[in-house]
């Protein structure tokens, strides 16, 4: 099977002499089609810079970064984002919501970017809301949510496009523990449908339910867990959900 990521010899550096910072120093790693793979490390480690490459929203200062088997340096600024509103997601830790418009508007937001037809767009973003459980809140002010349907939201906004891969920074960092076993719960039952899932995460916890786990330190790998067969991720997500269960009626 051919890697739906890859990255070869990837470095990424910010600023000029003498003042140069080396976030990613000659990094190599495959991703492949429908796995879930934790990016993990401490503040600084070249995590989040990682993920912003990888999802082709910044470019590497050296090395290639491939798409499906084509350097995406060969590709133009437009065709990168039509790439990126067509096969990616993000949910981010912060919400990146307009406050005072409703949820749905919220949600129809990447449709309009993507420019698919007006009569479509409410169908499918009633859709991605069912998904994630917000049918009926679909009215509300985002300001009125909590943040674990804040982050439903965001979710249901990273799906509207039929996404082949989810890109997660730290997807849980502001909700609390019962909150983020929900949200962890949903990601990887979009996972179990066969959406590839790339998360970024400090929560050792969460990056234990990953396929495997990817660590940096100083902006290099230290480890990397190999590519296992598939696994059943339900008895994984299932086991959290029970304890948050357990939590909430405590």
């Amino acid at each position: 099977m051919r890697p739906i990521l890859a990255v070869q010899n990837l470095t990424k550096t910010y600023g000029h002499r003498p003042t140069e910072f080396t976030a990613l120093n000659n990094l190599n790693l495959e991703i492949y089609p429908g796995e879930s793979v934790a990016i993990v490390g401490k503040s600084g480690s070249g995590k989040s810079t990682l993920m912003h490459i990888l999802a082709l929203l910044d470019r590497p200062t050296s090395g290639t970064v491939e798409l499906d088997g084509t350097p995406t340096s060969t590709l133009s600024a437009r065709r990168l984002n039509h790439l990126r509103s067509q096969r990616f997601g993000f949910v981010f830790q912060q919400f990146f919501m307009n406050p005072q418009d409703t949820i749905l508007e919220n949600v129809i937001l990447p449709l309009r970017i993507a420019k698919v037809r007006r009569r479509d767009r409410r169908p499918r973003a009633e859709q991605a809301l069912r998904t994630v459980g917000l049918a009926d809140h679909l009215n509300f002010k985002a300001n009125d949510l909590s943040g674990g349907q804040k982050q439903r939201v965001c979710i249901a906004r990273a799906i509207i496009n039929h996404p082949e891969i989810i890109f997660a920074d730290e997807p849980t960092g502001n909700l609390d523990s019962v909150t983020g076993a929900k949200i962890i719960d949903l990601l990887f039952k979009l996972n179990r449908q066969g959406v590839t899932l790339i998360i970024v995460t400090h929560d050792e916890d969460l990056a234990a339910l990953c396929d495997r786990q990817i660590r940096l330190q100083d902006g290099k790998i230290i480890n990397a867990s190999p590519r296992p067969r598939r696994t059943s991720k339900t008895s994984k997500t299932s086991k959290n959900s029970k304890t948050a269960k357990t939590q909430e009626t405590k």
